[in-house]
């Protein structure tokens, strides 16, 4: 196994002159809306490139705020203080724009993120533009330790993610990229032994910190006729040789922003079986 932080984050060179609680229909779109190119360009004309995207998770005193999660080796192979956001802004005409603007991530050489204290993830409240604040999806649509067994989550099932695979978006107003892929593991319970799972899916630069999502709203709840099933399992973090990618799941997303409060309990560290 290999890290993103080589094959999957993704160096580009450039030319010289972006679940409980009550859920929108569409988790698709909503996280397309959510996820925002990150990018750090260098002197040689080359770019590095990862995803994030955008959680909103008030304070415990219930004021505002909004979270960028991505996998951690996104900015840590980023040396230089400060990146570029992809911010998106409608226009009056429903013409989208791609505005990129600068963001700080380190200070004085120390991190102005923080990181889970053993998995590849990294979360930082940041000072979105309202237009993208509103688009934060809620903490609560992230997978909890229940709801891989509430849903019958297993292998073979379909999850999409979506990013910016070789640094490319789908369009000018730098909207990311959608894929989909087939779960490849197993056993992907109890978390605390199996932290991540594996995607049958091509890994490629840049999708590194994408959200990974299940959007199956066929899928039935075991004994109830409740219809929806669809929740972010969690973030694109690393590749195996076979360019099948491996997601860290979505309770240590929560997690790392629970220490963005404090240092908090944490769950046990992963285990041996953990890749």
């Amino acid at each position: 196994m290999r890290d993103l932080a080589a094959a999957e984050l993704g160096v580009f060179y450039a030319p010289a002159v972006a679940y409980e609680g009550t859920m929108e229909p569409d988790l698709t779109i909503e996280l397309i809306n959510a996820t925002v190119q990150i990018e750090q360009p260098s002197a040689d004309g080359r770019r590095t490139v990862g995803t994030g995207f955008l959680v909103d998770a008030p304070t415990p005193d219930g004021r505002p705020r909004t979270v960028l999660v991505t996998a951690a080796h996104v900015f840590e192979q980023m040396p230089a203080p400060d990146v570029q956001v992809g911010w998106r802004f409608q226009a009056g005409d429903g013409a989208w724009r791609y505005n990129p603007r600068p963001m700080t991530i380190r200070v004085a050489g120390r991190p102005a993120y923080t990181r889970h204290p053993t998995l590849d993830i990294a979360v930082m409240a940041v000072a979105a533009p309202d237009a993208m604040a509103r688009n934060a999806i809620p903490l609560s649509w992230l997978a909890d330790e229940r709801s891989f067994t509430d849903w019958g989550v297993g292998p073979g099932d379909e999850m999409m993610t979506v990013g910016y695979p070789l640094g490319q978006s789908s369009n000018r107003a730098g909207f990311p990229i959608l894929r989909t892929g087939r779960v490849a593991s197993w056993p992907l319970t109890p978390f605390e032994h199996y932290p991540t799972m594996l995607l049958d899916i091509t890994v490629l630069g840049g999708n590194s910190g994408g959200p990974v999502f299940m959007a199956s709203y066929g899928r039935r709840r075991p004994g109830t006729e409740q219809s929806s099933g669809a929740f972010i399992v969690g973030v694109l973090t690393k590749q195996l040789e076979l360019e099948i990618g491996v997601v860290t799941h979505a309770v240590y997303v929560r997690e790392a922003i629970s220490l963005l409060d404090g240092p908090g309990l944490l769950a046990a560290p992963p285990g041996p079986n953990s890749d």
